[in-house]
This record gives C-alpha cells, structure tokens and sequence, in this order.
C-alpha cells in the first residue's frame, strides 16, 4: 500500500508507472459547473502521459454532455472518455432483463439515453407493465416519479417481483452553493414505501470500475475521488488503487476514522499532488513520518510529536498511525491541530 512503508524507497508520484487515471468528477473536477482550483492544468498535464477516463455516478446527464461541460472548463474530453452510473446500470440490466423490454425510469436525459441506446423502450409510469425499474439522480425527479416505481416495484423480487436497479446510492452531491441530496436519499424515499432494496451498479459497486477498466483497456490504473464511501470503496472493491483528494466531501476528520475497505492509497491536497513525489510514511518504533511531520498513539492518546512544515504529510502520518492499531478512532483522544481543514472545499 502506497500510504504506509516500513522502509523509505525512492520517490515516485501517484501518477508513476499508470496505463491510466480514472477521475471522479463532482468534488474532483468540479463542483456544480465550476472547475475546482488546479483541476484542470492537473489534469491536462495527465493527460501528457497516461490515458483519463471521467467516472461519474451522477445519473442526470448524457456522456456527451458531461465531455461538452468539461470541455468548457478547457479539458480536451470526447464522449467515450465519460463512463456514466448509467451506462453501468444498462451493463448490470442486460444480465436480468434483456432488451428490447419495456422499464420504467427514474430519472434524467443521462439514464434515458443509455437506456435508448441498449434497446430499451422508455415508460414513466407503472401502468405500462414494465421489466424492470432503474432509477437515476436528476434534479427534476419528483414525487409522483418515486410513487410510479413504487407502485412498480410492489411485489419482492423472491416473489416474482420485477428487478431494481439505482445508478447509485450517493446520499449527498455538491453543488455550487454547497452540500445537496443526491440519489441515495431519493432511493431511500422509495424503500422506506415499499421494503425493498435496489441493486447499485455504480460506485462503489463494481460494475462501474469493470466498464471502465474494459473501455481503457487499463491493467495499472489510479483512480480519484473524493468520497471515502463510494470512490475509495468502490476502487478497493474492485483492486484498483485510489487517491482521495480533499476537494470534495469527505475532509481530514473522516480520512483519519476511515474504515478498513475504504483506506486510500494516496492522500492529496488538491490535483496537483498528482505530480508531485509522494512521500512515503516510515515507521520506527511506533512513530509513523511523513517529511518532517511525525505521530505516534500511546494508549488512547493520538501524539503529534511533529507538526511539520506541511498539514498533508501530518494528516498522512496520523492516518497510517490510527489505521496500524485495528481500532476504531472514537476510541482514542485525537488533537485538532490532526485535523485542521486548510483544504479547498466547494
């Protein structure tokens, strides 16, 4: 794991030795329509040397119009290089139920086309007796689209019920003027009324990751992200190496009480750490260094023996060292100064 050596090797950058790098988008590129600080320069330096896939569990637009929004940002992007929740979902759909069924959808112009293009005959509503239900975030689903897929979705599947497939089950998703419910919530609304659970096929389940590792033809890929729960989860779930990047969701506090399975590989700043050498974090009798920043727990106790010239090597370093005890961080007294949040957030 490349957060946590025992021994310090020679320098390499996350970027080092990749056939490709999959990025998330909100929180990672962008939030709303407005391109995070040093994303874009970031990224088309990538670009110079390694193959970009743009992985997105946001459900409400087309791949095309996901590659005309960054392009706007000044990213060079075609359709192909978007894998959308969507194009996962139909992949997971045509195992279940095959086209040209008629399913209900739940969701925006991005789930509809995917579902067009698979052969899919399109109905919103539960009286055309449809296949099966996938449903997908988009700002305009209302109340009546939920109460259509749950008067769909009445009999349990056990019982000859028809199959449920989300896009995802992000519960929050940023915005220009911050934190708003995403799909997840909207999923739920639908198995509070009815008992049942959906089948996710995005992130961080791992039919997204095997399309896009498929369509990338990657053996060595990094992907980024910045949630905790669905990127990094999703990669470990699908042996992928991950970074998280603090520019989105999950902040310092969470990165520190990461459970096993949701752990990245790298911790970053923001993307331009993607080309920067990464430090390795060495341990010496139970002191965990990154640089010149160095922790260590003694008992309950989470000791910052060195603050460091940089708050990314200190957070690295007390992450590898909460992480090496197995235990869980409410059980330990951790100093603020651990998680201090200087980092971009939308």
């Amino acid at each position: 794991m490349a957060l946590f050596r025992r021994t310090k090797p020679a320098l390499t950058t996350p970027l080092t030795g990749r056939d490709a790098l999959l990025a998330d988008l909100d929180g990672v590129v962008y939030a709303g329509s407005s391109a995070l600080p040093h994303a874009v320069e970031s990224l088309d330096r990538a670009a110079d040397s390694v193959r970009i896939g743009y992985i997105t569990n946001n459900a409400s637009r087309t791949d095309a119009a996901v590659a005309a929004h960054l392009t706007s940002l000044g990213l060079t992007v075609s359709a192909d290089d978007v894998v959308t929740s969507p194009q996962a979902a139909m992949r997971l759909l045509a195992t279940r139920v095959p086209a040209p069924a008629t399913i209900l959808i739940v969701g925006g112009d991005g789930l509809v086309d995917e579902a067009q293009k698979a052969g899919y005959t399109v109905t919103r509503s539960a009286e055309d007796s449809p296949a099966a239900v996938v449903q997908g975030f988009a700002p305009e689903v209302s109340w009546t689209d939920l109460a259509e897929a749950a008067f769909a979705l009445q009999v349990p599947e056990e019982e000859g019920g028809i199959p449920w497939i989300s896009t995802n089950n992000d519960w929050t998703i940023p915005r220009d003027r911050g934190v708003a419910p995403g799909n997840g919530t909207l999923v739920s609304a639908v198995h509070t009324a009815i008992g049942r659970l959906s089948t996710v096929a995005g992130k961080p389940e791992k039919p997204i990751f095997e399309v896009a590792m498929e369509r990338f033809g990657a053996q060595r890929a990094l992907f980024i992200g910045d949630r905790l729960d669905t990127d990094i989860a999703g990669a470990v779930r699908a042996g992928i190496d991950s970074a998280l990047v603090l520019t989105g969701i999950d902040r310092p506090k969470h990165v520190l009480a990461a459970p096993q399975g949701s752990r990245p590989d790298f911790i970053l700043g923001d993307l331009r750490d993607l080309h920067e050498p990464y430090p390795a974090t060495v341990e010496s009798d139970g002191v965990f260094s990154v640089n010149d920043a160095a922790v260590r727990v003694v008992d309950a106790d989470v000791q910052i023996l060195s603050a460091g010239s940089s708050q990314i090597d200190l957070l690295r370093a007390g992450a590898a060292a909460i992480w090496s005890t197995g235990l869980m961080i409410y059980v330990f007294r951790v100093p603020e100064l651990l998680y201090a949040d200087p980092f971009h957030r939308p």
